[in-house]
């Protein structure tokens, strides 16, 4: 049974994310150090809440360089809705707040007169060089978004008042705005496939 390091960031609801860990028969374990988030094979960065409170966890915990590493040396990697946006450099929810910069991008509020939270099923509709999305629906819970996939990253959009960007990867790095682990089965093979490519990364 593979063991999946899952970052404690003091705002997310684990409960889900441990469990979609299981069903796809990992280990997860939580972790909260820096010599951890480098170390472990493979790591899930999740995110619930807001931008500044989970960007203050990681910086509390010594984490920001570590996860930043961890990604920039493409180890397999993957970040749940606000571990997502704070992949980035900002976000308007919280200014005068910085992200972990592991590419420039600023999350933005959903347009005045949509509901926010969006939540609910969503299409998400990968693009041609997407190793690891492919096409399907998935559970989407947030008011803030990433409206371009970064340079130098493969990436699926979805459609809320207009196209935003669900999900982006690049190697065996993957980061979801939606919640793989509450999309059903599309969200259980989509967890399965980077397993795989992040197996494969290892290997090599």
């Amino acid at each position: 049974m593979r063991e999946i390091a899952v970052i404690r960031t003091g705002t997310a609801n684990l409960a889900s994310v441990l469990a979609g860990l299981t069903r796809a028969k990992c280990e997860p374990v939580l972790i909260d150090d820096p010599a951890s988030v480098i170390s472990a094979d493979y790591v899930v960065l999740p995110g619930v809440g807001t931008f500044s409170a989970v960007m203050d966890e990681l910086t509390a915990l010594g984490l920001v360089e570590a996860i930043r590493q961890r990604i920039n040396e493409a180890r397999p990697t993957m970040a749940i809705c606000l571990g997502l946006q704070v992949l980035g450099s900002s976000s308007e929810e919280s200014p005068g707040t910085q992200g972990l910069g592991v590419f420039d991008a600023r999350a933005l509020r959903f347009d005045d007169g949509l509901p926010v939270p969006q939540l609910g099923w969503n299409r998400v509709h990968p693009e041609a060089d997407c190793r690891l999305l492919c096409e399907g629906y998935g559970y989407f819970a947030n008011s803030y978004r990433l409206d371009e996939v970064p340079p130098g990253w493969a990436g699926a959009m979805a459609d809320y008042g207009g196209p935003f960007v669900a999900a982006i990867e690049r190697g065996p790095v993957l980061a979801c705005q939606f919640h793989p682990e509450l999309s059903g089965q599309w969200g259980a093979a989509l967890i399965d496939r980077w397993l795989a490519a992040a197996q494969e990364s290892l290997s090599c």
